[in-house]
């Protein structure tokens, strides 16, 4: 482990400096910083909740959670979170790592942007999304100290617009595939930045279908 930041270390093995070069090289600034700080919000929501949950599999989900937003990565018609998920998939296979865990990496990537089921899930995937989920969104804010939350962007600076940044970023990964956003949080993304973005309408949806009845 490498020195730690808010009294979490980050993991230094082979594949863990490996993974931090790729992000390094295909990631923003931007993206790079906000991915290791949800791996330290997600991991100090661990020691918080007393979760037992494997480090480098965390970090390995935080930090390919968002690589389907890259421009290597976003040509698929795919959901963002699939493409990072199938990413991290074969970057973990490539390092030998049990299918088990592979599984837990992909769930952690595919579902930190729908509500409601990660923190059901196993505590890496809860864990993901909790990180995220503070970055992003401040949930839970107030249950992280100053000092925590001081020293976690020290390290990994938000920038002085993370906020309008990172929506930039979003859309940036996603326009090209407005059909993937249908029914999640992403539609939001298309609706605040293209004014001629047209939602899909589930309940339309069901009731144009070819069923009679």
């Amino acid at each position: 482990m490498s020195s730690a930041i808010a009294g979490i270390a980050v993991p230094d093995s082979r594949m863990a400096r490996e993974l931090t070069e790729l992000v390094r090289d295909t990631e923003s600034e931007l993206l790079f910083h906000h991915s290791t700080r949800v791996y330290l919000f997600g991991a100090l929501t661990g020691r918080r909740k007393r979760l037992s949950y494997d480090p480098e599999l965390l970090y390995v989900g935080a930090m390919f959670h968002d690589m389907g937003l890259t421009e290597a990565y976003r040509s698929s018609s795919l959901r963002f979170e699939v493409d990072g998920a199938n990413a991290a998939r074969d970057f973990l296979r490539s390092h030998g790592i049990p299918e088990a865990s592979v599984e837990t990496v992909w769930d952690a990537i595919a579902l930190h942007t729908t509500p409601g089921i990660p923190e059901l899930k196993k505590p890496e995937v809860a864990l993901v999304t909790a990180g995220v989920e503070m970055d992003v969104l401040g949930i839970a804010y107030d249950h992280f100290t100053p000092e925590q939350r001081a020293a976690v962007v020290a390290a990994h600076p938000r920038g002085t617009q993370f906020k309008r940044d990172i929506i930039d970023a979003f859309y940036a990964g996603m326009k090209h595939r407005p059909d993937s956003t249908f029914g999640t949080v992403n539609d939001d993304v298309l609706a605040f930045k293209d004014p001629h973005f047209q939602r899909t309408d589930f309940c339309k949806v069901i009731l144009g279908s070819a069923w009679d009845n």
